[in-house]
Parts: structure tokens; C-alpha cells; sequence
């Protein structure tokens, strides 16, 4: 379903120990509508909710959000601590394009620029 880094596994669990996080808190993924691409992926921690998938890696729990899973499928997360570009990045092989801060993407079998914000709207509004 997705993979996890071991870096990146190592940086969610440092991040969830710090925070005092409950044994079933992990990285819950998802996308959302927005973006200069159509699709912005959504991060932050919580837990499973009904329908979501569970992948477990390297000590580490990343949650893909149920309405997302076909958007998702087949990623790679890992972590970056560059100083200008830290933090976890998504790996999609179902991204046809992607926006320049890479922050939003568009599958293959969507029309180009179908879900795309509006002229004016801000990437990752």
C-alpha cells in the first residue's frame, strides 16, 4: 500500500514520543481538493477512523484516510532535514504532474487541470 523510510520512521517516532503520543497515534495521510494541481496531500497525527488503512514500518504507523487510498496507493514517505525543505515528502507514483513546491499533484486518468484551483487561488489554499 505505502512505504515508509526508515529516516522517515525514525523522525515520526521521535515526533510522536516528544508530543506523549497514545500507541495507536500515527501519521495520518490524505489528499484534499486544492493546489495549483488539483490535489494537496494532507498531513498531521491522529488515528485510525473506520475504513482508513494502517501500514506499519521500521517501529513506525503511517494512517492513509479511507477516501484517499486510490490516490495514494504505492507511495513512498520519507523525511528530509534540509534546511530550506524539511519534512516528510510523498513519493507518488500515481502523480502525473506536479506542482513547482511540490506540495500538489494530478493523477494520470484526470482530465489536465480538472480539479485544478481557480486563476488566483493560492497553491495549497
Amino acid at each position: 500500500m505505502i512505504t515508509l523510510t526508515e529516516r522517515a520512521a525514525a523522525e515520526l517516532r521521535s515526533m510522536l514520543e516528544n508530543r506523549g503520543a497514545s500507541p495507536e497515534t500515527g501519521l495520518r495521510l490524505g489528499v484534499s481538493r486544492g493546489g495549483c494541481a488539483g490535489w494537496q496531500y494532507e498531513m498531521g497525527f491522529g488515528v485510525a477512523e473506520e475504513g482508513d488503512v494502517t501500514v506499519e514500518a521500521h517501529g513506525a504507523r503511517v494512517i492513509v484516510a479511507a477516501d484517499s487510498l486510490d490516490r495514494l496507493r504505492g507511495c513512498e514517505i520519507d523525511y528530509s532535514d534540509a534546511l530550506s525543505d524539511a519534512g516528510f515528502k510523498i513519493h507518488n507514483p500515481n502523480a502525473a504532474r506536479s506542482c513547482g513546491c511540490g506540495t500538489s499533484f494530478e493523477t494520470a486518468d484526470e482530465a489536465p487541470g480538472a480539479n485544478a484551483v481557480a486563476d488566483g487561488e493560492a497553491c495549497g489554499s
